[in-house]
């Protein structure tokens, strides 16, 4: 599979199984409860490094006490190996804060 190839719902089902993470047509989406605003910025000054190093960047939602990341391709229109890699990394960072 290719990092331009758009998954299914069911192709993502697997990998997503566990997470946050949602398939949401055209991308996924999790929101993370962190307690306070600063939680929140602080959960997104870990993943901002790591989405740059990868260059595939989130569109990020901030609340107080939340967080939301809105992930996909959008140079193919839709969720990708890439996505997915993105939203475990994600996740990850989540479980750990």
């Amino acid at each position: 599979m290719s990092d331009s190839t758009i998954l299914t719902a069911d192709e993502t089902a697997g990998d997503l199984a566990g997470t946050a993470f949602e398939y949401a047509g055209d991308h996924l989406v999790a929101t993370f409860d962190t307690g306070d605003f600063l939680g929140a910025v602080r959960v997104l000054d870990t993943v901002a490094p790591i989405a740059e190093e990868m260059n595939h960047h989130p569109d990020v939602r901030l609340g107080y006490g939340s967080i939301t990341f809105f992930v996909s391709s959008h140079d193919v229109g839709g969720v990708t190996a890439r996505d997915l890699q993105l939203a475990r990394r994600i996740q990850e960072i989540a479980d750990a804060g």
